[in-house]
Formats: structure tokens, C-alpha cells, sequence
């Protein structure tokens, strides 16, 4: 695709996103002298000139607050439709505007007119030739992807019409004037339709093999839930996930018309609120973390006792010595955990102490001013309010998984649940105990579980009455004033998230083969209630015990029915691509679902063997295949060899002439390929989500050997480029 042609198109729609905003400026002007005669006409000194004053204000300040809100993103779409249905485009915003003529300049996306922009697909264009989304940076367009969606429509408009983005190949496609190919398209449509419009109640699981489009149609089925029901979906909320920051930066630029606060746009390593993780661990550590018994771990350790924490309490009263020893505090502890969350007892400690003390008391001068005077003294005894503390403090899941660095605690919980060598992979990822944890996106289904059998800490209520302005907690719940100057001990910080808020109306997966047992739960607990898109491809999986991701996927999922949807064609790789990658697959006994490739170049993948200065014949087919392709160029290596190729790169100056924006950073999971990153370094699992004009593997089989689903993360890497393939062995 010419840069030039995309740069045109970008400068057209400017102009009329200028002229938006010049209309909108107007309109605040005009709203804010609404508000002033408003103003005026209450000093007519009569009651219609108050009433019509708090009317013209009340009037005025809604469309101004309207107007202030829709400044970012304000258009977001444009329709072309058939010239006898109408000869000018329509624009979809966020806000309805008119020009100075009172004609329509900006539909309001919630608007019935504006339906069309929603419910238009290939198989059923309604009379929309071309559907195209502009992507903006507040009044800046800053790109264009272009749906070709009536392809008879189209016909002779090609001029006036350019398709650019990912669109561009279907209007190739749809060119053809071969029969066949006309065939494959309307194919193509018509299972993508159905997915995107199968009932909303209960699972859409949507497979095919790679190119197959099923990303996009999974996003056009949530664009498609949030229009045909808006108030449900946009009072419980969607939650898309994917595997990585690429996958949410592709969502926003696809779908720029979900950009509400009723959808959360997270990758697995952002699911739990307030928590981010970017990194992957080894793949052996990973394998330990994502397994489901980390779960039992996950449970035994949040009911164990604080490390540190007192092991017993003793108190003269009266004539009598009352003691809390290891073995009664034990039964405590039992007895408040068996009554629900461990954080949720809080409120229930103190007087949980106080009564097992009281039974102690033997003594006729001890029990002579009865119970309340006992608790009375407690109360005011410093010893015992921070011994209360110490032995149960509100506990963050982030501190419990930290208990887990301590060799000898992690033996004890672990004991039938990991063997020794899995417990020393899981110290070794951690650090050592002295370092704070440095999260990794594995991690994170710990912490969620850990946070689930935790419980939140008792929220505060709805009425500011009865809170206390210092401690910040409900004094209604807590039981007695020694409860309140406990639950704010030392350190104690409210949670930032809270258990009630997870579950989701709706919930998009993404890459769903790669979720491990442990992300399935974590994922679940955010869709009981929730119907769910599910997109993946069992060939491509990265998690090497697929049966037991299989039962943690069915426990998410149980009780719901499941629509199954199976896309076949693939158009986004070359037929002679995507014949080498298949041949691998069933080289290696992948199981793979093959799709039939649809677009031919005539160009073979190119094998180069038996190299000797793998630097050298690396630059040599990357400033090769850049002067061949216009867009991206993507150099696949093995983890290990990831540092050395980046440092190849930065010295290249060959490629800083042929791709002057080339960087010497890898991809990680959160990174972007832009425009300007002609040039990137990936490792294999840095391409998921991912397609590039051209691929450059390096060292296929270390890419096959570094893990024990390599050949899987190698077939995903042969399946990215559209156009070129290099592979250097």
C-alpha cells in the first residue's frame, strides 16, 4: 500500500475533523450565551423569568458538560453508501452536531441512524460499500482502517473510494475477476457473519488456523453485543483480554467505538485491578506457575499464620494469669477461618480473644465485676490491642505471595503439592527474600488467588456517618472500640481493588489456547455471570498439558452453552507461506487446523543452511527483504540469542538506510510495532497477535528446543509474514 495514498486519505478526513471542532466551538459559545440569557431572565423580577431562567441554565449547562466530554475521540467513524441510498458519507461520533445550516455534520453514535455502523457486515452490508474507522489523538487523525463491505458496490469506485489498512486485501480480493475467487470471498463473509451474530446468551468459541480472521470477528461481535444491547453490557461491563499490550493496542484501533468506560481493555498481566506485569518467566517456571495445583498452594498458604507474627499472649487479671499458647491460638485461628475469608473476620478478632481470655478467668475477684468490665480493661491495655494486631493483620495478597520466598515456609505448604525441583524453580524466579518480588504476567493468577481466598478487607459503608475520619473503616461493623484501634495498625492500607466489582456482562479471550489452568480461573471468576467470546487455535498453544487447561477452561465455563464457529480461510498469509508453515506442522505431528490460503504471490519461502557467520547472512536477507517490502520486517530469534541480535541491529548501517527507523529493542509482550519500527527483533512468543510484510527466523530449531511446546511457538512464527520468509539455520 503507497504511503502516499495513506497520507492522502489521512490529510481529507483532517480537514473534515477540523472542521468538527471549529463547529463545536461554536456550539460551546453558543451554549454558554444560552447560559447568559438565562441569567438575564431571572432579573425580569417575576416567577415565568425564574422559571424560565432555571430552564435555559439547567439546558445550557448539560449541552456544555456534553460538549466538554466529547472533545477526545469526538469522530470516530465513517460510512460510504450506495449513491442511490446517499451520495455523501456519513460521519459517527461521540456527540450529534450541525453545521451553520442546521444540516447533519456528526451523527451521535446512539443515534438510529447511526445503527448501520454497527450492524453493517460483508454478508449483509446494508448498503454500506465502505466502513472506515479514524483513529485520532484528541483533533490529530492519526490513521485509517478501512472495511470493504459491498463488493459489488465497489465496482468502479476504486478511485474515489481507496480502501486502506487491513480491509485493502479483501478489496483485492473481492477485485478478482476470477469466479472462484468471488466464491471464497462471499465464503469468507458468510462464516464471519454468523459468528459475529450468534445469540448473546452463553459461549461463542470461535477456532480456525492462523490468517482465518478470527480477532477481527470476535471485535465485531462485541461491537456488534454492545449496540443490539447497550444497557446490559454498559451496566455490567466487557472485559477483553488478550495476550499482550499489542493485542489491546490493536483493539483500540479497531474498534475506537468501545472506547467507554464499560469496557476493560487488559492483557493477562493486567487482569487484576491495580496490578501490572510485563515479563514472562522461563518456560520451565511458568509451567509451575500456571499448573492447577498451584491453586491448593494458593489456598494452604493464605491460611497459614503470618510469619513473625506472636505465637503466644499472657495477661495477669485480677488474681488469675490467663494464657494464649500456641495450641489455643491454633483453634482460634481455625474457628475464624472456618467462618469465611480470612480478611473478613477482622471485625471479629478482637472479641474472638477477649472471649477465650474470659473463659479463663477462675478467680471470685476476677469474675465478681463480670464480663464487660474485663473487656473494659482490655480494651485499655496497649499489650493486648498489639498483640491482636501482630497475631491477625489485614493481609495484601501481594505480602502473602512474598511469605512464599522463605524456603522453609514454601516446603512446608508445599508438601504434596510440588516436588522438591519445582519448589526450587519457583525460589529461583522469586529472588531471595530480602528483594521484593518483581512480578511477572505468571504471577498474577497467583495473586488473584491469593486475593480471593484472603477476601477484601471490610469496605467501607455508602453513609460517611459511620466512618471514622482517621481510621477510615466502618465502626458499625466493628464490634468494640478496641476492634477500631486494631483494624488501623500500623501500615494498614485499604485494598485498591475489590472482590465484589470482578464479574463482567460480557468476556472477550483472545489466543484462549495459551491461557494456562491457573488463568483460567482468574479469568472465570470476572465472567460467572457473563457471556463469553472465546478465539483460539489449539495447534498454536503455548501451554504444554492442554488436558488440564481443558478442565480449568470447562470449570470457567460450567453450566453455560457453548456456540461453536469454525473459520477456514486464510488470507492473511501467501498460499506459498502458508504451504511451508503447514508442511512443518505435519512434519512435526502438529495437529493442526490447516486453512486453505486464498492469495498467491508466486514468491517460495527461502531456506538458508549451513551458515558460518550468522550475523552477516542475517543482515544480508533483512536489508534484502526491506528494500522488497514497504512496511514491516520482523527478525524472529530464540530467547537466548535475543540481547546478541539486538546489538547486530544497532550496528547495521545497511538497515538504518533502507529503514531509517529501525530500533535495536526487542519486542516485549507490551510493545508496539509502529510505523516507524520497520525493523524489530521478536522472540517467538513476541509474535502472537502479530503480522509482518516480511520474517526473518533465525535458528529455527533453538526456537523449536527452548521449550517443550517449541514446535507450536515455531509453526505461530512461520505463520506471521504476509508476503516474504527467510529462515536461517
Amino acid at each position: 500500500m503507497s504511503e502516499d495514498l495513506v497520507g492522502r486519505e489521512v490529510d481529507r478526513e483532517q480537514a473534515f475533523v477540523d472542521r468538527v471542532y471549529r463547529q463545536l466551538a461554536d456550539s460551546a459559545k453558543a451554549a454558554q450565551e444560552l447560559a447568559r440569557e438565562g441569567q438575564a431572565r431571572g432579573k425580569l423580577g417575576h416567577e415565568g423569568g425564574l422559571v424560565e431562567r432555571d430552564a435555559m441554565v439547567f439546558q445550557a449547562a448539560k449541552r456544555i458538560a456534553q460538549l466538554d466530554a466529547a472533545h477526545e475521540g469526538l469522530v470516530f467513524g465513517r460510512l460510504d453508501l450506495r449513491p442511490e441510498v446517499d451520495e455523501e458519507p456519513r460521519y459517527v461520533g461521540r456527540i450529534g452536531l450541525r453545521d451553520e445550516n442546521r444540516d447533519s455534520l456528526l451523527i451521535d453514535w446512539r443515534a438510529p441512524a447511526a445503527a448501520v455502523f454497527y450492524q453493517a457486515t460483508a454478508a449483509e452490508p446494508h448498503s454500506v460499500i465502505r466502513r472506515r474507522v479514524l483513529r485520532c489523538a484528541g483533533p490529530k487523525v492519526v490513521g485509517l482502517e478501512d472495511e470493504l463491505l459491498d463488493a459489488e458496490g465497489y465496482e468502479g469506485r476504486e478511485d474515489d473510494l481507496p480502501i486502506v489498512g487491513e480491509g485493502a486485501l479483501m478489496a483485492q480480493l473481492s477485485r478478482a475477476r476470477d469466479r472462484t475467487m468471488h466464491s471464497i470471498v462471499a465464503t469468507i463473509q458468510a462464516e464471519q457473519d454468523k459468528a459475529i451474530r450468534a445469540p448473546s446468551k452463553g459461549v461463542v468459541a470461535i477456532s480456525g488456523g492462523p490468517g482465518v480472521g478470527k480477532t477481527v470477528v470476535a471485535l465485531h461481535r462485541a461491537a456488534y453485543l454492545l449496540y443490539t444491547d447497550r444497557r446490559r453490557y454498559e451496566s455490567g461491563g466487557v472485559l477483553i483480554v488478550g495476550p499482550s499490550g499489542v493485542f489491546m493496542n490493536y483493539i483500540a484501533r479497531v474498534l475506537p467505538s468501545l472506547g467507554e468506560t464499560a469496557v476493560a481493555l487488559r492483557s493477562l498481566g493486567e487482569v487484576v485491578d491495580g496490578v501490572k506485569a510485563t515479563r514472562h518467566d522461563e518456560p520451565a517456571v511458568a509451567a509451575v506457575k500456571g499448573a492447577a495445583k498451584m491453586a491448593e498452594l494458593m489456598r494452604r498458604t493464605a491460611r497459614q499464620q503470618a510469619p513473625g507474627s506472636p505465637t503466644e499472649f499472657k495477661i495477669f487479671y485480677r488474681d488469675d494469669v490467663l494464657t494464649l499458647d500456641r495450641g489455643r491460638l491454633g483453634q482460634l485461628r481455625r474457628t475464624l477461618m472456618s467462618q469465611g475469608r480470612r480478611n473478613r473476620q477482622l471485625p471479629r478478632v478482637v472479641s474472638t480473644l477477649t472471649d477465650a481470655l474470659w473463659r479463663q478467668v477462675r478467680s471470685e475477684r476476677g469474675r465478681e465485676r463480670g464480663k464487660d468490665s474485663f473487656e473494659d480493661e482490655l480494651l485499655d491495655n496497649t499489650a493486648f490491642l498489639e498483640f491482636a494486631h501482630a497475631w491477625w493483620p489485614p493481609l495484601e495478597a501481594r505480602t502473602v505471595l512474598g511469605w512464599l520466598r522463605e524456603p522453609e515456609f514454601l516446603s512446608r505448604v508445599a508438601e504434596g503439592v510440588l516436588t522438591g525441583e519445582e519448589q526450587r524453580q519457583l525460589l529461583k524466579s522469586w529472588g531471595s527474600t530480602s528483594d521484593p518480588i518483581d512480578l511477572s504476567i505468571e504471577d498474577i493468577p497467583l495473586l488473584d488467588e491469593l486475593r480471593y481466598a484472603l477476601g477484601d478487607v471490610p469496605e467501607k459503608p455508602a453513609d460517611e456517618r459511620d466512618v471514622d475520619p482517621e481510621l477510615g473503616i466502618n465502626v458499625q461493623e466493628l464490634l468494640t472500640a478496641s476492634d477500631r484501634e486494631f483494624a488501623s495498625g500500623p501500615g494498614w492500607q485499604p485494598p485498591k481493588y475489590r472482590i465484589e466489582d470482578d464479574p463482567f456482562a460480557h468476556v472477550l479471550i483472545d489466543e484462549a489456547q495459551d491461557l494456562t489452568p491457573m488463568q483460567w480461573r482468574m479469568v472465570g471468576r470476572r465472567g460467572r455471570t457473563a457471556s463469553w467470546t472465546i478465539v483460539g487455535d489449539p495447534a498454536q498453544s503455548s501451554w504444554p498439558v492442554p488436558e488440564e487447561a481443558a478442565a480449568a477452561r470447562a470449570e470457567a465455563l460450567e453450566g453455560k452453552a457453548v456456540h461453536e464457529f469454525h473459520l477456514s480461510t486464510n488470507y492473511r498469509n501467501s498460499a506459498e507461506i502458508y504451504a511451508y508453515a503447514a508442511a512443518y506442522a505435519e512434519r512435526v505431528g502438529l495437529d493442526a487446523d490447516l486453512p486453505t490460503a486464498v492469495r498467491s504471490t508466486g514468491v517460495e519461502p527461502e531456506e538458508i543452511t549451513g551458515v558460518a557467520d550468522l550475523e552477516a547472512a542475517t543482515r544480508e536477507a533483512v536489508v534484502r527483504l526491506a528494500g522488497q517490502v514497504s512496511g514491516t520486517v520482523g527478525i524472529v530469534v530464540p530467547v537466548a540469542r535475543r540481547a546478541e541480535v539486538n546489538a547486530w541491529l544497532a550496528s547495521w548501517s545497511e538497515v538504518a538506510e533502507d529503514a531509517p527507523h529501525a530500533r535495536a529493542a526487542a519486542v516485549d509482550a507490551h510493545a508496539t510495532p509502529s510505523g516507524e519500527d520497520r525493523v524489530v527483533v521478536l522472540t517467538g512468543l513476541d509474535t502472537k497477535g502479530l503480522e509482518f510484510d516480511a520474517i526473518v527466523v533465525v535458528r529455527p530449531q533453538e526456537i523449536e528446543d527452548e521449550s517443550a511446546t517449541g514446535r507450536a511457538t515455531l509453526y505461530v512464527v512461520l505463520t506471521r509474514a504476509t508476503q516474504l520468509l527467510t529462515v536461517i539455520d
